[in-house]
């Protein structure tokens, strides 16, 4: 197992980001997941802050830059129950890596309306960025080679983890 990862604890990274967040989310801001475990831990975090406001998620899948490759596979399709046009948005994600991602969310959220303010928050940041993208929060920071992906995973207990692909 690779040392980076041995040494990451999603559980214990959950705890970090809730407690960040907890400083700095507005009570009119939105949580919106980036699919799959951007959702899954902006579900945590909805249920834990016990937000008021309306939990999002919304899919990369229609702007990435490789759809050609990616397709729609495993896409879930976004789901932004609230008004857009002027909302504070935080999106969440479990892995910042090339920035890519982040583009198609953000386009895509300007498909729905032009939000007052979107901040990022992430569990890792592993670094190798592509695009001038930088998160507002984040739970660690670690160093992966490129070839390497990160994934976060949940058991049937809602319990978070990490998987490693060379």
């Amino acid at each position: 197992m690779n040392a980076a990862l041995s040494n990451l604890n999603a559980q214990a990274l959950y705890q970090h980001l809730l407690a960040n967040l907890r400083s700095k989310l507005m009570p009119e801001a939105h949580l919106v997941g980036i699919t799959s475990g951007g959702a899954w831990l902006a579900q945590a975090l909805h249920q834990d802050l016990a937000l008021p406001t309306a939990l999002g998620i919304v899919s990369s899948s229609l702007h990435r830059d490789d759809f050609s490759k990616r397709g729609m596979a495993d896409s879930v399709a976004t789901k932004l129950p609230f008004e857009v046009e002027g909302a504070v948005i935080w999106l969440v994600d479990d892995v910042l890596f090339t920035g890519r991602t982040i583009r198609a969310v953000v386009n895509e959220l300007f498909d729905y309306g032009r939000p007052k303010a979107v901040h990022l928050a992430v569990l890792v940041d592993r670094g190798g960025r592509e695009l001038p993208v930088q998160a507002d929060v984040v739970a660690v920071q670690i160093s992966l080679p490129p070839t390497q992906t990160l994934r976060l995973t949940r058991d049937s207990q809602a319990q978070f983890a990490f998987s490693l692909e060379d």
